[in-house]
């Protein structure tokens, strides 16, 4: 029997088994990016330690997150997507149980940092492009926005259980509760998420019969067969030598670095220690950025869905000047209770989190070809370079004025600059731009 007919027999296409474990997997590779946020005081309230302290574990966590993605995903290419998802998720088990242990500052640093760092640089959003590039041939905007809700779905679930795990018993309890998040998916990933379409014998969602010539799907399926022949580090950096000479990359990670640094790095580190700056109840100010999370996997399937009908750049150049106003009205908005206003920030901030995903991956797909998985992941990087120094800065600022405002103004001048930058993203990038070809 041909792959063409077995893919027809069956009534749901394994690749969106494939993807349902993928995104469970999101789900609990994302526990300890709620994390941050709410144990960030319960640590200075017991331990003394500053908020730059602390925002530098964030940002040695973040940093790595980011330079991990494009070799994550060679690796994925070398090893295969699941003993690279596993181990990742072992990483994150370990380095949120490990975390209870500590009583110095470096300590938080090996745990929040290292270990964690490396851990979701694999699961990182790179993750959901390979998982989209392997399995599908068509729909792949919708399924990297479904993919991509994963990490809102895991901050949605996380987030007020541990705000009030860290406030009773304490946040030694909120740190296990992560950990365990992250290793009870490992059993699924490595029953069901396979490596290829290949290995079941089928054909990525969407794709009929082969065609004559090269398709999209061969290419990709060559990409991989040299990567698994090469060295994954090797590929990554000669990836990042082809990339490097096509404008659109370096419009992409601008974009993308200030995407970082106004989602991650500074709401998701700093939203709820400023909240709390106002006399916010920690609980409540969780709350809040639990409620980001319900609008963002809506926000970030509709932009999948967009993706898949509407120019790129004409989206990202939109998101980012919504997100930079959202940002430049915040500092009026918080107060010691919850007011309209600031639902009606939450709800638009919640949308715009992680919409420019679907179309920064289809971009880089589009342009780089068989490449684009690693070239996304090196603009990954570059996210989260852009949320490490967001982290940081942040918490200097805060150390050195008292007060956030200075953070959120400059955060809100950046995302004018990456409209502006995706706006002018060549017209014909991602159809007319040569293509990398895998050596």
């Amino acid at each position: 029997m041909s792959a063409t007919e077995t893919t027809r027999r069956r009534r749901l296409h394994p690749a969106w088994i494939v993807a349902a474990v993928a995104f469970l997997a999101l789900v609990g590779a994302a526990g300890f990016r709620a994390a941050p946020g709410v144990l960030m005081v319960p640590l200075q309230q017991e331990f003394g330690w500053s908020t730059t302290v602390l925002s530098a574990a964030v940002s040695i966590n973040l940093v790595l997150f980011g330079l991990t993605a494009p070799f994550a995903a060679a690796l994925m290419e070398r090893f295969g997507i699941r003993a690279v998802t596993a181990t990742a998720l072992v990483l994150i088990g370990a380095g949120s149980a490990l975390t209870v242990l500590v009583n110095q500052s470096w300590q938080i640093l090996l745990t929040w940092g290292l270990l964690i760092g490396l851990g979701t640089g694999s699961m990182a959003l790179v993750f959901a492009a390979t998982i989209a590039n392997t399995w599908f041939s068509k729909s792949r905007g919708l399924v990297i926005g479904i993919l991509t809700a994963g990490s809102a779905a895991g901050q949605l679930v996380f987030l007020p259980f541990i705000a009030m795990l860290a406030q009773d018993p304490g946040w030694r309890q909120a740190s296990l509760l992560i950990a365990a998040g992250a290793l009870a998916v490992v059993p699924l990933v490595l029953k069901f998420l396979k490596n290829s379409p290949a290995d079941v014998g089928a054909l990525p969602y969407g794709e009929t019969a082969p065609k004559k010539g090269v398709t999209e799907a061969a290419a990709a399926a060559l990409a991989t067969d040299s990567g698994r022949n090469s060295n994954a580090a090797v590929r990554a950096l000669q990836v990042l030598k082809r990339a490097s000479k096509v404008r659109t990359f370096w419009a992409l990670v601008a974009g993308f670095a200030i995407c970082g640094a106004t989602t991650n790095g500074l709401i998701g580190t700093h939203f709820i220690p400023s909240a709390h700056d106002h006399g916010m109840p920690e609980t409540t100010a969780a709350g809040l950025l639990a409620v980001v999370g319900i609008f963002d996997i809506v926000g970030t399937i509709a932009s999948g869905w967009l993706t898949d009908r509407y120019n790129p750049k004409i989206l990202l150049a939109v998101y980012y000047q919504f997100r930079g106003i959202g940002l430049l009205v915040l500092p009026l908005l918080l107060s010691a209770s919850i007011q309209p206003s600031m639902i009606v920030f939450v709800v638009i901030y919640g949308l715009d989190w992680v919409a420019t995903v679907p179309p920064t991956a289809a971009i880089c797909r589009k342009t780089f070809g068989a490449d684009g998985s690693v070239v996304f992941g090196w603009v990954f990087a570059a996210h989260q370079l852009g949320a490490a120094a967001a982290a940081l800065g942040a918490g200097v600022i805060r150390d050195a004025t008292g007060q956030y405002t200075y953070a959120w103004f400059g955060a809100a001048a950046m995302c004018t600059i990456a409209a502006v930058i995706s706006a002018t993203i060549r017209k014909d990038a991602g159809q007319k731009e040569p293509v990398a070809v895998a050596v």
